[in-house]
């Protein structure tokens, strides 16, 4: 275990009138070993500069770290000043005392909960693990130029001015509005100023943001079944109702009566999470007017849409709006890094002030100089270039597993040949659930994500979802070996 340093000033129980010094100080310094605010190894401050914190004379901390020494509290090296000890006299006591005389923890104590911390669900992120065919929802960060990145930082850095140590409006850096802006609006085709595009720490907060200033309890949300989860945690946290609509050959079904009453429309049109349809014309062109006819108001989350491997792209449901009734979100996510947390949300121009509102009580900005590094990443044509690499990677991969599925998962997989995103679908034929699927896979060290983890109904198809742009060629042809041998020793 490394050592802990601290140069820190201590801060301790105040001093009771009359009580001797070096005993109070003796008393002050094994209470805080003793309750961990000191660990062990952690060095303590110099003598000097705890009796001019404290007032005291040199040879009273003297003389009270002497004391604990010989206890066996602290430990004094010459040249490494005084530190916790590793092992303290209690550790030793305890493993001699019998078993079961712990003394019992204290009940938590009696506590008065807001209806948002009553409803609020963990929602885990990305868990550092070794990696494997077929992980999903993950971009070849082993691919990802560190160093490149790294030189625009430190050059950003070494122009730093006391503005950008500071801080910004609420809605972002202005240059990196404006970057993202030009982005959106020549590859996405978006209808937008760089006053509309909010930065935020990824569609997470966007959620959370228009979940706010739009949504109240008992509020009716229509999401995608199956859909990302991500979104609809957010709106059980704020006491929104989830209105789960089935997604159909076209995108989200619009003729189902559930559609009554829904104030927020949660879809991914670009490209489905995580069957990978895109919606089509007619059903985005249904959506606006059924959104611009009930007050309503839609949230389109335009994840993955930056890799498309066939047909033409496919621009923004937000350029088709008039209305202003669509809210824009992308990330940075998978196109650069998980770990940046920078993203973005085009309002339209009627909420904007409530967005830049909202950010300046809840994350005032996002982190200052991390906009500006990506702004001179955008600017300077890397984000474009690394883009265009990834894209032809993916599709590499992509063609992979498609080929290497079609010889040894038949009879067992119908590969889904989706057209854009870092994943795929597999639909099962061997009537195996998504769930033995994923349970078998993992068994022959195979990730794989059954589709019922996406959905709150019983789905009408058992699917797995299998991601391809984490791994290489030859671990995908690996996983889709093992996927096989693991499919078909359950069907027996």
């Amino acid at each position: 275990m490394p050592r802990r340093a601290t140069t820190l000033p201590l801060t301790l129980m105040p001093r009771p009138p009359g009580a001797p010094a070096t005993r109070w100080l003796c008393d002050a310094l094994r209470r805080e070993i003793l309750e961990g605010r000191l660990r062990p190894r952690m060095r303590l401050p110099a003598t000097r500069d705890l009796a001019v914190q404290y007032g005291l004379s040199r040879g009273t901390v003297v003389g009270a770290f002497d004391q604990l020494c010989s206890e066996g509290y602290l430990i004094g090296t010459v040249g490494s000043g005084t530190r916790v000890n590793a092992v303290l006299p209690e550790d030793l006591l305890e493993a001699r005392r019998a078993p079961g005389r712990r003394p019992l923890p204290l009940p938590p104590p009696a506590r008065s909960l807001s209806a948002f911390a009553r409803k609020v669900a963990l929602f885990r992120g990305y868990e550092p693990r070794p990696l494997a065919a077929f992980r999903a929802n993950q971009p070849a960060l082993d691919l990802f130029p560190v160093t490149l990145w790294a030189q625009v930082a430190a050059r950003r850095l070494r122009r730093a001015t006391t503005a950008l140590l500071l801080g910004t409006e609420p809605l972002g850096y202005r240059p990196l509005q404006e970057v993202v802006a030009d982005y959106l609006r020549t590859s996405r085709g978006v209808r937008c100023e760089p006053d509309q595009v909010a930065i935020v720490s990824g569609a997470q907060e966007a959620l959370d943001l228009v979940a706010r200033l739009v949504l109240g309890p008992g509020a009716r949300v229509a999401i995608e079944e199956p859909g990302y989860v991500g979104a609809a945690r957010v709106f059980e946290a704020v006491g929104a109702t989830i209105v789960p609509v089935p997604v159909d050959a076209e995108g989200i079904a619009l003729s189902s009566r559930r559609w009554r009453g829904v104030r927020l429309a949660y879809v991914t049109p670009a490209h489905q999470f995580p069957l990978g349809i895109g919606m089509s014309l007619p059903r985005r062109l249904a959506l606006l007017e059924w959104a611009r006819g009930a007050g309503a108001l839609i949230f389109e989350d335009d994840h993955d849409a930056e890799y498309r491997y066939l047909g033409r792209p496919m621009p923004a449901m937000q350029g088709l709006d008039r209305h202003g009734v669509v809210c824009f979100c992308g990330t940075f996510s998978k196109v650069l890094f998980p770990s940046l947390r920078l993203g973005y949300l085009v309002v339209p121009p009627d909420l904007v002030d409530r967005v830049a509102a909202a950010k300046s009580i809840i994350s005032r900005h996002a982190p200052l100089i991390d906009q500006a590094v990506l702004c001179d990443f955008i600017a300077d044509g890397h984000f474009g270039r690394h883009i265009r690499r990834m894209r032809e990677i993916y599709a590499a991969r992509r063609s992979v597993l498609l080929s290497e599925c079609r010889v040894r998962l038949g009879g067992l997989v119908e590969i889904s040949e989706i057209e854009a995103g870092l994943q795929t679908v597999g639909w099962l034929t061997g009537g195996i659930t998504g769930v033995e699927a994923e349970q078998a896979a993992a068994e022959r060290g195979v990730e794989v994500k059954s589709l019922s983890r996406y959905a709150r109904d019983p789905l009408a198809r058992e699917g797995l979802q299998l991601g391809f742009a984490a791994v290489d060629a030859q671990e995908i042809r690996r996983g889709v070996r093992e996927l096989g041998v693991a499919l078909s020793t359950r069907m027996r």
